[in-house]
């Protein structure tokens, strides 16, 4: 069974959108590079940083994202991003009216039964967590194995937490991995059990 990662690109002072849920400069490292992340063309990064995100991406079967983040993206047509397998929805609301049942979306209520879906469709794959809300609750909950941050130079000063409204300490392993891309700060800590 494959790792479930927390995951996002976060501002120096913690948040992965400003209060506007725009991410702002969050992810100008993954356009400001040479090298290309994806076929697509569009995501380009610099050499370190591609030799780190793109074994990461190509380990991730199912992510696991809250209906806000579903809804603000609208479901991204239907086609889960980066190449990714499957998404599943943490909301309390069923799919959209005229969702498309085929697309490889699974709408589930709460993080527990998220993590139990997205580990069954993952099989030996990485679950990835979207961190901000749903990825707080899924760490308070024990179930994040492993927290991910790309750190960006940038200080939002307010927004959407990285770790959502967790309120209880959780102790993470010092950094396995920290590297230094192009505007960007790559950061790996394992949860400590």
């Amino acid at each position: 069974m494959g790792k479930v990662v927390m995951y996002s690109s976060v501002s120096v002072d913690g948040f992965v959108a400003d209060d506007n849920d725009q991410p702002g400069p969050l992810f100008d490292w993954l356009t400001g590079g040479d090298v290309a992340l994806d076929e697509s063309g569009m995501v380009k990064v610099s050499q370190v940083s591609y030799d780190y995100t793109r074994p990461y991406w190509d380990q991730i079967g199912v992510t696991i994202v809250g209906r806000h983040v579903f809804d603000l993206t609208d479901g991204w047509d239907g086609k889960p991003p980066g190449g990714i397998d499957h998404v599943v929805v943490v909301t309390h609301r069923p799919a959209p009216e005229g969702w498309d049942r085929e697309a490889p979306f699974h709408f589930v209520d709460g993080v527990e039964a998220a993590v139990a879906k997205a580990r069954e469709l993952a099989g030996d794959r990485m679950v990835e967590v979207a961190a901000g809300n749903v990825g707080g609750q899924v760490l308070a909950a024990g179930l994040v194995d492993e927290v991910r941050m790309d750190v960006v130079p940038v200080v939002f000063g307010s927004g959407k937490r990285y770790f959502g409204s967790v309120d209880a300490q959780h102790l993470l392993e010092d950094p396995d991995v920290a590297i230094q891309g192009n505007r960007v700060l790559h950061l790996r800590y394992q949860v400590r059990r």
